[in-house]
């Protein structure tokens, strides 16, 4: 039996992985424009800048915008030095026994739990148990737990790819186990950190059930001035718009919309240019 030329061969694997990304960028490229095309002309200054009124079918969305920037900075101050530090420790200083087998086997498992148990979660340990209310303080821990599975597997994951042969000449040259995860490992493995810590950041601004047990405002005109205040937040205030206002015009929610995907885009920006650039730093 004659085999494939393996320049056809190469063709049709080639065209079959072309296909597969196709098939995944065109839906996202069309959702992402007519959310433009339906939300940019209704985006104004006043809508950025100003509070909602009358029955939020008028103003803006600036207490939002606040809103759902203090959850996701709170979140990931939080989230991010725990989670690489739990990952420091369970890949470069737990012993590998079945302990720690079950360990990173549950932190796996936590990552593929709803959001909405999460929440629940948040509710009854930080609201009602711990007594900080329905606040930001509370939102943004329960958020910071929800991404905290994803950080710890991805920098495990991550100081995993470092070669072994970097900690043995370090370790060689008179450095301390500490010196060499610093300024050797850590280094090394920033880029890919930073690839679970941006999954994270969308996941942070973009989830409704959290925040909705644990910070959540249907509606407050004003700006947060404590942590222990309730926000909105533009997933739960584009929900509440699209459910619960009668008659407000469809371009209103498609900019809200519009306005979430911009300021997830924008911070994923930022930190996909510094991964870049310290990628280029990489010695292997």
């Amino acid at each position: 039996m004659k085999s494939i030329d393996p320049r056809i061969s190469q063709k049709i694997a080639f065209s079959l992985l072309f296909l597969a990304t196709l098939f995944v960028l065109v839906p996202v490229g069309l959702i992402v424009l007519v959310i433009i095309k339906n939300g940019l002309g209704a985006i104004t200054w006043e809508f950025l800048t100003t509070a909602p009124r009358n029955g939020m079918r008028e103003g803006g969305i600036l207490p939002a915008i606040v809103g759902t920037s203090c959850l996701v900075v709170g979140a990931m101050s939080v989230a991010i030095p725990l989670g690489v530090l739990s990952a420091i420790y369970l890949n470069e200083y737990a012993r590998k026994n079945f302990l720690t087998r079950v360990i990173k086997l549950a932190i796996i498992n936590l990552a593929g739990i709803p959001s909405v148990v999460y929440g629940l979660f948040g509710m009854g340990l930080f609201v009602i148990f711990l007594k900080f209310g329905a606040s930001i303080l509370a939102g943004a821990l329960t958020l910071a737990i929800m991404n905290l599975p994803v950080i710890i597997t991805a920098t495990r994951e991550a100081l995993a790819g470092v070669p072994q042969s970097f900690r043995e000449v370090s370790l060689s040259l008179g450095a301390s186990k500490w010196q060499t995860i610093r300024h050797v490992v850590l280094p090394n493995a920033i880029p890919g950190i930073l690839t679970g810590i941006i999954l994270e950041i969308s996941r942070a601004a973009g989830e409704t059930a959290p925040i909705l047990f644990t910070v959540a405002a249907f509606y407050l005109p004003g700006l947060p001035t404590s942590v222990f205040d309730q926000v909105m937040a533009l997933p739960m205030h584009l929900y509440a718009i699209s459910t619960q206002i009668p008659n407000i015009g469809l371009d209103v929610r498609y900019a809200t919309a519009l306005v979430l995907l911009g300021l997830v885009f924008g911070v994923n920006s930022i930190a996909t240019i510094i991964r870049a650039k310290l990628r280029r730093k990489k010695a292997w």
